[in-house]
C-alpha cells in the first residue's frame, strides 16, 4: 500500500492506493515548527482509518509545511517512522507537492495561499526555493494567517467599520486578552489567527472586505512573485483555501499586473496522489 500526504499548519489530507482500494481521509496539520515526533505518532493515533492500514504501508510520500529544513524534515520522518514500521519514508516541503499538482511536468511558479503562504519556481522536476515561506510573523503574504491578522486587529483598534464591527463581535465574542492569551501563550498562533479570515466569506462584497483582500494579493505579488526576474513570463499556479475561495479577487488583481494565473486547487492531495501514482508507474497498470 503507497499512502500520500499534503500537509499544511491547519490539516493534512491523506490519500492510500492498493491495488483493491482507494482510501481517503485527514488529521489535524502536522507542521514541525509546531510538533514534534511524539506529536506526528499522537496525531495518527487518534485516526481509527490511518491505524487499522499502518501495518500494510509500504511506501509513504509526506508533503508537509515547514519540511524544507533538515532538521525540521527529520522531526516528520522519525515520527512517520515509528508509526509506519514496515514503510519506506518520503519526505518532502509542501511547494514541491503543490508543483506536482499544478504543474505537472511544465514550468511555473508553485504558489501556496491557505493558512500560510509561499512561491518557488518549478522547472518541471524541480522546486527552487528562494527566500520566501518567513511564516506568520515575517511573511505568509495573502493567508488565511495574513488576513485573520488584519480582521482581528482592524477590529482591536476599531477601524473595522462599525456595521461588520458588530458582527465581528456578535461572532468571536473576542477580547483583547483573550487574544493575546491565545497569540502568544498557547499553541498553534497561526492557526488561530487564520480562523478569523473565514468572517471574510459571509461579507466578501463589503467594501472594507474588498479592499483588504486586493491589498493582501497585492502584497503577496510585490513581495513574492515580482521577486523572480522572469515573473512576467511565467504561470502562476495555486493552492490553498484562500486562493480557491477568493479566485475572483485573485485573478481581478493578476490580470491588474499583467500577470497569468494557471491553476487555482482547494486541495492539491488528488493532483499529488495522481503524479506519485504515474511516476512510480502504478497509475498505467491500474488502467
Amino acid at each position: 500500500m503507497i499512502l500520500v500526504a499534503d500537509s499544511g499548519s491547519s490539516k493534512t489530507d491523506w490519500m492510500a492506493y492498493s491495488p483493491s482500494q482507494t482510501l481517503s481521509f485527514s488529521t489535524q496539520g502536522i507542521n514541525p515548527y509546531f510538533a514534534n515526533a511524539q506529536d506526528v505518532v499522537r496525531i495518527l493515533s487518534k485516526n481509527k482509518d490511518i491505524s487499522a492500514i499502518a501495518s500494510q504501508v509500504k511506501e509513504v510520500y509526506f508533503f508537509g509545511a515547514g519540511c524544507l529544513n533538515p532538521d525540521k524534515h527529520e522531526i516528520i520522518s522519525n515520527g512517520l517512522s515509528s508509526f509506519f514500521k514496515n514503510a519506506f519514508i518520503s519526505v518532502d516541503h509542501d511547494l514541491l507537492g503543490s508543483a506536482y499538482a499544478t504543474c505537472g511536468d511544465k514550468k511555473g511558479l508553485a504558489c501556496i495561499l491557505g493558512t500560510g503562504s509561499n512561491i518557488a519556481y518549478y522547472d518541471g522536476q524541480t522546486v527552487y526555493n528562494g527566500k520566501h515561506g518567513l511564516g506568520y510573523i515575517l511573511g505568509d503574504e495573502g493567508s488565511g494567517t495574513y488576513f485573520g491578522k488584519k480582521m482581528l486587529i482592524s477590529f482591536l483598534h476599531k477601524s473595522m467599520p462599525a456595521d461588520l464591527r458588530e458582527i465581528f463581535k456578535e461572532t468571536f465574542q473576542i477580547t483583547k486578552d483573550i487574544a493575546v492569551e491565545n497569540i502568544y501563550q498557547k499553541p498553534f498562533p497561526n492557526s488561530y489567527l487564520a480562523t478569523f479570515s473565514r468572517f471574510m466569506v459571509q461579507h466578501r462584497q463589503h467594501p472594507f472586505i474588498q479592499k483588504t483582500l486586493r491589498d493582501g494579493f497585492q502584497e503577496f505579488i510585490d513581495t513574492n512573485v515580482k521577486d523572480y526576474k522572469n515573473y512576467k513570463t511565467l504561470e502562476c499556479n495555486f493552492v490553498g483555501s484562500i486562493s480557491y475561495y477568493y479566485q475572483e479577487e485573485l485573478r481581478a488583481v493578476f490580470a491588474e499586473n499583467n500577470l497569468r494565473i494557471g491553476k487555482t486547487l482547494q486541495k492539491p492531495i488528488e493532483g499529488i496522489f495522481e503524479y506519485i501514482l504515474k511516476r512510480e508507474g502504478i497509475l498505467e497498470q491500474a488502467g
